[in-house]
């Protein structure tokens, strides 16, 4: 019967996907013969210039990701394709290396633990902003604060108390109580350290053309689709690779793949799972995949009802065949997800598999008062991948007599629009940025966050407000690590969201890149980057 059952789905998504291609704008095209740009053509596509090069690498990086940027200004703009642009240009007091894990000094040089609750920052003398002026203490206060009056990032410092200048290369740090991640919180793009001269003198103008520290500054951002940066010649840790970087946004998977294939980009990221054969077997391209710290889940509006029922969010995670997404959609790439943290997350702790049971599912729509089941919908933004995960849900769902339709829109209107609290259900990405449970549950789960910060269940339940509040504030490990035990069992129970799969990050890139290294993360830095010609 299950396998009567998944191929029945198979054929049924592979139709849907067919039907999708055809009428939606959005969520996937068929795939053009790739290699029929002129070496010309592609030369100029990929910024390939005579003047200020070596003559060895192009002076231009081109990278294609599948959405916009939400915002420039690192404390606002905290989705993932907002980041991998802003972390060019600005630094943070520490960084995370992504080829090893390890925490680094960045901005601070060296810092000290005073106590439990207290650091102090040596800021690194000689770094510059952008505009020529240095980066001092008092810049650094005025970051760390301004990010945590952040309706957007506040979550990922707001275990600061107090920010105290000592000089102008020294800054004190009293936390509100221990923080164990709070130096890796730190690295985190949305803890950008910003001139506030350049802010406060006008702030509007900023949040267009921003100034950070990085090795990169902005020129330009053509709304929908692209930004170009410069190199910043005075970087701190020296000059960049290469001169230009360029971010084109393309949203159909498929398309950034063919742009890869016919030189209009030199890097490509989140590449559709059945494109990654084309691109390992091709001798003029190279492919690089990591375990991601990334998990896909769908978000049930507690707010609304029928998802306000605890066995209707109980039979929709029934319904769902997790390993067929993968093997379908992911093309085998992946790891059915029982948790909203991925297991190389320190705090991960699997509560159990979710069992694939459609009749069970059915049962608890009937004693939930749905024998019949309801409509409800689904939304996405534009992915392709992530359209298809959705209309292998909806296929599922049907099975069980919900109908639900899909709701695909643009990026930005997506998270504006979840965090007001106008879906039903959303199909969602989480990175764990630092590596620490606390980033996720403390976003996704505690009520104070509902919306903007990440909580879009809408869950406000005291326990495990009390479960995260313990995690997040204790500095003995055995304590913490209890307290997401208890915390993965507890959400389990209540169910509010539905983990999907916990994904392989992947990029192509012209096999002439030399010195991309992936990062788990998801936010490549691009400095060490160049691409012959």
């Amino acid at each position: 019967m299950r396998k009567t059952w998944k191929k029945a789905i198979a054929l049924s998504l592979i139709a849907a996907m067919a039907v999708s291609a055809a009428g939606c704008s959005k969520s996937g095209q068929t795939p053009a013969d790739g290699g029929a740009a002129t070496e010309a053509a592609s030369k100029e596509a990929a910024g390939d210039t005579t003047g200020g090069g070596s003559g060895e690498y192009k002076d231009t990086l081109v990278w294609a990701q599948g959405a916009d940027v939400t915002s420039l200004d690192p404390h606002q703009g905290k989705e993932t394709p907002a980041v991998e642009v802003t972390d060019q240009i600005f630094d943070t007091l520490t960084v995370v290396d992504a080829a090893t894990g390890e925490l680094q000094p960045q901005i601070a040089e060296s810092w000290t633990q005073n106590s439990e609750t207290s650091y102090t920052f040596n800021i690194r003398k000689g770094v510059k902003f952008h505009d020529g002026s240095e980066v001092k203490a008092e810049d650094v206060k005025f970051s760390l604060e301004r990010a945590i009056n952040s309706a957007a990032v506040s979550y990922i410092v707001d275990f600061i108390d107090k920010v105290d200048v000592v000089d102008d290369y020294t800054v004190n740090v009293e936390l509100k109580a221990p923080y164990a991640p709070a130096l890796r919180n730190l690295s985190v793009p949305f803890a950008a350290i910003v001139p506030k001269a350049a802010v406060e003198a006008n702030e509007a103008e900023f949040v267009l053309h921003p100034i950070g520290s990085g090795p990169y500054k902005f020129v330009e951002w053509k709304q929908g689709d692209s930004v170009t940066l410069e190199r910043f010649d005075d970087y701190y840790a020296g000059a960049a690779e290469t001169q230009k970087l360029v971010m084109k946004v393309i949203p159909e998977a498929s398309q950034r793949t063919i742009a890869l294939e016919t030189g209009e980009v030199d890097l490509a990221y989140d590449l559709l799972p059945n494109d990654l054969e084309k691109v390992r077997s091709n001798s003029d391209l190279q492919l690089f995949e990591a375990p991601s710290l990334t998990c896909y889940y769908i978000s049930m509006n507690m707010n609304k009802a029928p998802f306000d029922n605890q066995q209707v969010r109980d039979a929709i995670n029934y319904a769902i065949d997790r390993q067929l997404i993968i093997d379908t959609i992911a093309s085998g790439s992946g790891e059915p997800a029982d948790a909203i943290i991925a297991p190389a997350v320190f705090g991960y702790y699997s509560p159990g598999a979710y069992e694939y049971d459609p009749e069970k599912a059915k049962a608890l729509l009937a004693e939930a008062g749905y024998p019949n089941g309801f409509e409800t919908s689904i939304w996405v933004n534009d992915n392709q991948t992530r359209v298809e995960v959705c209309q292998a849900v909806q296929a599922m769902l049907q099975e069980v007599g919900i109908t639900c339709g899909i709701e695909v829109m643009e990026f930005g209107s997506f998270i504006s629009r979840t965090t007001a609290g106008e879906h039903d259900m959303g199909y969602f990405g989480w990175v764990t940025s630092t590596t620490d449970a606390d980033y996720t549950y403390y976003s996704l789960e505690h009520s104070s966050q509902q919306g903007a910060a990440g909580n879009r269940t809408f869950i406000n339940d005291p326990e495990v407000d009390k479960l995260v509040e313990t995690g997040r504030t204790s500095a003995d490990e055995s304590v913490r690590l209890k307290a997401y035990e208890e915390l993965a069992v507890k959400l389990k129970e209540i169910n509010n969201n539905a983990p999907v799969y916990y994904s392989t990050i992947t990029a192509g890139a012209n096999a002439k890149v030399e010195g991309f290294v992936m990062d788990p993360i998801g936010y490549h830095k691009l400095d060490r980057v160049k691409v012959g010609k």
